[in-house]
């Protein structure tokens, strides 16, 4: 269900191409913006959302296809995202160590190394957890240190240590299938130490809005700060059958001097809380902390923190 692809495109398809933002809305526009705080007026169907930096949809099962590519799959896992303050002070709380699962090139095990916790890393992406390696070596070695490399797929993970805080990040648990993940909770379960927790997010979306709107199209501008100016347009299919989604990141970057056009897929499961609680509470855990919020009128993000049972 993981489909990495980084080819590079000549042009992307007209209806997909990047706009200019006045298409999607602007803040404090009404042009069918859907603003962080709120919606401002609801787009109608199909139509473009523009979405804040600290909303933007994650990479969770794509691993770079190639050098090219690499801007695209940093910027949207990268240091934009909200979350890493949420799981620090989580961690502040269970201590040490951390258990990273998906942590691709680092967005979370570096800065929770940098502020001094224990870190195991878990991905299956080995260039990933080289560029991790890397970054923590420049930082220096009181945090290359605290970080350790593990790389192993998810759905046959098997663990050797205890940790005080898990971590499937980043929507990670909607790039489990789901014959897989009653397993891996339970693998993580049963090595989360006394006062422990398991931490993870996922998109929540309601079945009637899938079905009445089982393709969206949306947009945002990637934050940079090196003269590029970088729009991404995305397309996002949901198939109710298989509860499978798919999603196609075509990106433009232009600088002085040329325009770079990437295109990249993720292929990730639809998450239904019911039965994700259902699978923690069998796994020994259950949900101690809940954290909504809302993406539009038909989906939300929603945070779990789960303690082991008594």
């Amino acid at each position: 269900m993981h489909t990495p692809s980084g080819t590079s495109l000549p042009a992307v398809p007209a209806a997909l191409a990047p706009v200019l933002p006045s298409r999607y809305g602007l803040p404090g526009t009404r042009a069918g913006t859907l603003d962080a705080l709120g919606p401002l007026e609801p787009p109608a169907p199909g139509a473009g959302i523009r979405l804040k930096s600290d909303t933007l949809p994650g990479l969770e099962s794509v691993s770079p296809g190639d050098e090219d590519s690499v801007w695209l799959y940093d910027a949207l896992l990268g240091p934009h995202s909200a979350d890493i303050v949420r799981y620090l002070s989580l961690a502040r709380s269970t201590g040490g160590p951390v258990l990273d699962l998906g942590s691709g090139a680092g967005r979370l095990a570096v800065p929770f190394a940098r502020h001094g916790f224990a870190v195991e890393a878990v991905d299956r992406d080995g260039p990933a957890l080289e560029r991790l390696e890397s970054w923590a070596r420049r930082i220096g070695p009181q945090v290359a240190e605290l970080v350790v490399t593990t790389r192993a797929d998810l759905t046959e993970l098997r663990l050797d240590g205890d940790y005080r805080l898990a971590l499937l990040a980043g929507a990670m648990v909607s790039a489990v299938p789901p014959r897989a993940r009653p397993r891996l909770l339970r693998e993580i379960a049963s090595h989360l130490g006394a006062g422990g927790a398991l931490a993870l997010d996922y998109t929540a979306h309601q079945v009637p809005g899938l079905i009445a709107e089982p393709q969206r199209t949306w947009a945002f501008q990637v934050p940079r700060f090196d003269g590029i100016d970088e729009w991404v347009v995305a397309r996002q299919v949901f198939d109710l059958r298989s509860m499978s989604e798919r999603i196609t990141y075509y990106s433009a970057r232009t600088g002085k001097l040329s325009t770079e056009r990437v295109v990249l897929t993720t292929d990730k499961w639809i998450v239904d809380g019911a039965h994700l609680a259902a699978e923690l509470h069998s796994a020994g855990l259950h949900i101690e902390g809940r954290r909504r919020h809302r993406i539009d009128e038909r989906t939300e993000s929603v945070l779990l923190v789960c303690r082991p049972d008594d």
